[in-house]
């Protein structure tokens, strides 16, 4: 379950060793905006080294490369690639022909190296005006892509517009990407809250996001994870009642009803996919079983 993804700068080692405790069910090793043109050939041996020799436990690994109007992006991708990342972030993709350009690179690699076709997914880093609007055709432009992800400051940028805690300047945004990746079949993250120092605000803005139907969040400070942790995990009372809905739906189908109520309500068919999706959040965080 990927609720928490944390960036790393790819030419830190001390915090990169540290990244498999820092709480997050990914790391975001960050070859691009962290890095400073001048340290991009080191980052890149450094994060290839880590993933290599280091390995991250249960945590999952995420590579963001350099946007494919730069020199660097094939580079990352020649040194990232044959260690086998979870997934590449491919930053300002504005276009589903972005995708499929990496998309492109990436099969010849696999194939090169013998690899599994497919082998290593895709979070699209969607942080422009024109990325929002393509947000579908990002989303379903392959199966490499397994998520798209919303970048905040980049694209308030683009807007002309002050980014700000509350961030009702990017509601739009968030609200057309998650629509966008729920038509597409993947999932969807949200861009850090980056005042690392407001602890309440964190939970605020994590929660918004997660009503707003997003998988996850991600973070530029370990300080953020827990809590993100917290609002993207299915509370004992959420758990609970999703076992009921589907004991009652059990129940029912033994009585032959062709309409099941619990606690008053009539039990619906999406009422039975939230239990559902609630259900396999819990036993995926150890927290439940097979309904």
């Amino acid at each position: 379950m990927r609720r928490s993804m944390l960036f790393l700068p790819g030419n830190t080692p001390n915090i990169i060793q540290n990244g498999e405790i820092l709480g997050a069910d990914a790391v975001i090793l960050d070859l691009e905006d962290a890095v400073a043109p001048t340290e991009k050939d080191s980052a890149r041996i450094l994060v290839r080294n880590a993933i290599k020799y280091m390995g991250f436990g249960r945590c999952e690994v995420i590579v963001r490369i350099n946007s494919i109007d730069t020199d660097f992006w094939k580079k990352d991708l020649d040194a990232i690639i044959p260690v086998k990342p979870s997934l590449i972030m491919p930053p300002k993709t504005s276009c589903a022909q972005d995708v499929l350009a990496v998309d492109a690179y990436i099969s010849q690699l696999e194939e090169k190296l013998g690899m599994e076709p497919g082998s290593v997914g895709l979070i699209p880093l969607i942080e422009t005006a024109l990325g929002v609007e393509n947000a579908f055709q990002i989303a379903s432009a392959c199966k490499r892509v397994k998520a798209i992800f919303l970048g905040g400051e980049d694209l308030t940028a683009d807007l002309r517009c002050k980014r700000t805690k509350e961030g009702h300047e990017i509601s739009y945004a968030r609200s057309r990407m998650v629509c966008a990746a729920r038509a597409a079949g993947v999932e969807v993250y949200d861009t850090p809250f980056t005042d690392v120092n407001d602890d309440e605000g964190i939970y605020t803005d994590a929660q918004y996001a997660r009503s707003l139907g997003f998988t996850g969040k991600s973070s530029i400070s370990p300080r953020h994870v827990k809590a993100i942790n917290e609002v993207f995990s299915p509370s004992l009372k959420d758990i609970d009642y999703a076992y009921e809905v589907m004991e009652a739906i059990r129940i029912g189908k033994e009585q032959g009803k062709g309409a099941v109520a619990l606690r008053g309500k009539m039990i619906d068919a999406p009422i039975v996919a939230r239990a559902q999706q609630t259900i396999q959040a819990a036993i995926e965080l150890g927290l439940g079983r097979e309904a």
